[in-house]
């Protein structure tokens, strides 16, 4: 049956290529986030682990969400390894680097998800696509409050601190 919802297929196809793009990013920073979470140690162990527990979890209940919007636009979802990671703007991590590393990572990852979700945004407003708007709007926020939380844990303490001859 074909799709009468006021969006011509050419816009939803390319609305689905950019929510595909944005899938896959996603995919890929819930992997990279859950292998941290299994493989940080040092000091900030606790804080990490729980943190990345917090941020693999809501990314994971984000895909669900994307993946269904393009199916509700008529196009099927990407679903293999193969096909995140021709699409994906982030790179895996194959192996277990020092907990700042992981940190940083993280933080461009999420920066690159923000970056995907608003390019398809503007493919999404072009169309008068609503609810994908909506949902790539609620994404961006969230990705740039999780890259913001993980960055101050690479601040330095002194930058905070008051120099000596100034209140």
């Amino acid at each position: 049956m074909a799709i009468d919802i006021g969006i011509s297929d050419k816009d939803r196809a390319k609305i689905a290529e950019a929510l595909s793009k944005m899938l896959a990013d996603s995919y890929i920073l819930y992997l990279k986030t859950h292998n941290f979470h299994w493989n940080v140690t040092g000091p900030m162990f606790q804080t990490l682990h729980s943190m990345f527990m917090v941020q693999y979890t809501e990314l994971w209940n984000a895909l669900d969400l994307i993946a269904e919007r393009i199916r509700a636009l008529g196009h099927p979802a990407p679903g293999s390894y193969k096909r995140y990671a021709d699409l994906s703007t982030i790179k895996e991590e194959d192996g277990v680097p020092a907990a700042s590393d992981m940190i940083r990572q993280l933080v461009a990852g999420q920066e690159a998800v923000a970056r995907t979700a608003r390019a398809a945004f503007k493919v999404a407003d072009a169309a008068n696509d609503q609810p994908t708007a909506d949902l790539l709007t609620q994404r961006m926020e969230v990705h740039e409050k999780n890259a913001w939380m993980l960055r101050v844990l690479l601040e330095d303490d002194t930058a905070s601190k008051p120099k000596k001859g100034r209140k």
